[in-house]
């Protein structure tokens, strides 16, 4: 099998069981487009996502636009809550699968209808002046870039594609840090506190919702 592997290391690294399957395999910069003809010239494409969640995901994301070839994602334990289908990969795996894993893995993926699959591409989420561009994970507020972390980032893109919701703190959990998070809720509390830091004289936007949860835009959204 012909494997294209991504990555912004030593495939070794990636993914140490590789080395000892009979697979030909060639390497290429995370952040480098692949043409589709040169994508087209390999059976997979593993994709390396232990060290940079959000450059994998732009690479994932990337090779959908115009890219038939499937895609395998190589993701640490941290790294599997934020995984969704619109990053249209065929299977994930862990750096510490054993070589029969990987070898299972590789030829389920070249015929996984998952691969076949071509997600919404990512665009642009705007709610009561903040801004968020889902395919440079940036986000700004009335114009004002915000310096955010992966997990900041996800939960105020969350909150802003349902402007006028109120989700407990165990629905936020659930969709931004996984349903397999094994922290507590006090995790909801401690983000919502440094996002609204981090939105400034803005941070009204995320209200509490006493007894239930937190909102986005609440009042806005009943008052329009």
């Amino acid at each position: 099998m012909q494997l294209l592997c991504l990555t912004a290391g030593d495939p070794a690294d990636m993914l140490p069981g590789l080395e000892l399957l009979s697979h030909e395999w060639r390497v290429t910069p995370l952040d480098v487009r692949v043409p589709p003809s040169a994508a087209e010239r390999f059976d997979l494409l593993l994709v390396d996502g232990t060290s940079d969640a959000r450059r994998a995901r732009a690479a994932c994301l990337e090779l959908l636009r115009d890219c038939p070839t499937p895609r395998l994602l190589i993701a640490s334990q941290a790294t599997l809550a934020a995984i969704t289908h619109e990053w249209g990969v065929a299977d994930v795996l862990l750096p510490e699968a054993s070589p029969a894993e990987i070898e299972l893995r590789l030829r389920l993926g070249q015929t996984s209808p998952t691969a076949a699959t071509t997600p919404a591409e990512p665009g642009t989420v705007s709610s009561s002046g903040v801004e968020i561009d889902e395919s440079t994970f940036t986000a700004q507020v009335h114009e004002r870039m915000l310096d955010l972390t992966y997990k900041e980032f996800e939960l105020l893109h969350f909150l802003a594609k349902h402007p006028g919701r109120v989700f407990t703190r165990d629905q936020l959990l659930g969709e931004v840090w996984g349903t397999d998070y094994f922290g507590g809720v006090r995790t909801v509390d401690v983000h919502v506190r440094r996002l609204r830091a981090k939105l400034g004289e803005h941070e009204a936007l995320i209200s509490t919702v006493r007894g239930v949860g937190y909102g986005f835009a609440r009042v806005q959204t009943e008052e329009g």
